[in-house]
């Protein structure tokens, strides 16, 4: 009951359902025929909502200083060395992010961009660890469908992966049972932790607490500055906005949540290439 009232809560307030609730407030007090000034200001204050969080502008600036908090992981050449906290990796865990059951579609077309990109990123370092490492997917599926991480898997093997280098963790709900379930799997050895960019800090906070030696390996960047950028970005709106909007404000909210609960866990900054 308590996971499912948790889900509950931060889906109602994400901002389109949100705003959704005060325009629906709004015309039910327009058909009760009362209070006609507060009709204006939920009115308002949906507008308002959906106008600044649909701005790209915006949306940057909230979701950019969680993308910021742990640096990607650079290109990994045969000529150079790996960086020592991702070479001391025996495991490469992608976390979840969800996929549309879907008859006849390839597993790489059911998957959700994010799923998309974190499975391609944890493939990469797979590949330029050592041989015996294998990769721990996890998500879990509706009844009489395949899991996530078997989607992930079946789009693992389809780049290449061997089947026998995959693990799976398919009864995890949440980011906090994937990490308890992954340091069990781990025990004390290190692992490189694949997750979307925006949601890297939480996920680590919560390896963190668990005890795991989570390395940082951050995928799916929405929000990568460009060169040409400029303040022309808070004169534009889309639908794309709004959803980066909404993955950094869920992410806050969830952050709070795990910090009343204590579970977070101060550790030192990765520089850029992975070192500690």
């Amino acid at each position: 009951m308590g996971f499912a009232l948790k889900k509950l809560a931060g889906y109602l307030l994400m901002p389109l359902p949100l705003a959704a609730g005060l325009l629906l407030a709004a015309v039910l007090l327009r058909l009760l025929k009362r209070a006609p000034r507060v009709r204006r200001w939920l009115l308002a204050a949906a507008a308002g909502w959906l106008v600044l969080l649909g701005n790209n502008g915006v949306a940057n600036l909230l979701v950019r200083p969680l993308e910021r908090r742990f640096p990607p992981v650079p290109e990994l050449t045969a000529s150079a060395p790996l960086p020592m906290a991702l070479a001391a990796c025996k495991l490469v865990v992608v976390l979840g992010s969800g996929h549309a059951d879907a008859d006849g579609f390839s597993a790489n077309n059911q998957l959700s961009p994010a799923g998309l990109a974190r499975i391609t990123e944890g493939v990469r370092l797979l590949r330029a660890l050592s041989p015996d490492a294998r990769l721990v997917l996890s998500g879990p599926g509706r009844e009489g469908q395949p899991t996530h991480a078997e989607v992930l898997a079946r789009a693992a093997v389809a780049l290449g992966v061997a089947r026998e280098r995959i693990m799976k963790i398919e009864t995890a709900r949440d980011t906090e049972d994937e990490a308890r379930e992954a340091k069990i799997i781990a025990g004390g050895a290190p692992v490189a932790l694949v997750t979307s960019a925006w949601h890297m800090p939480r996920a680590m906070a919560l390896f963190r607490h668990t005890g795991a030696d989570a390395q940082a390996c951050p995928a799916d960047f929405t929000a990568a500055p460009r060169p040409d950028e400029g303040l022309g970005t808070f004169f534009t709106w889309d639908a794309a906005a709004l959803q980066r909007s909404t993955w950094a404000l869920r992410e806050r909210i969830g952050w709070v949540w795990v910090w009343l609960r204590g579970q977070t866990a101060p550790a030192p900054e990765l520089a850029p290439g992975g070192e500690k």
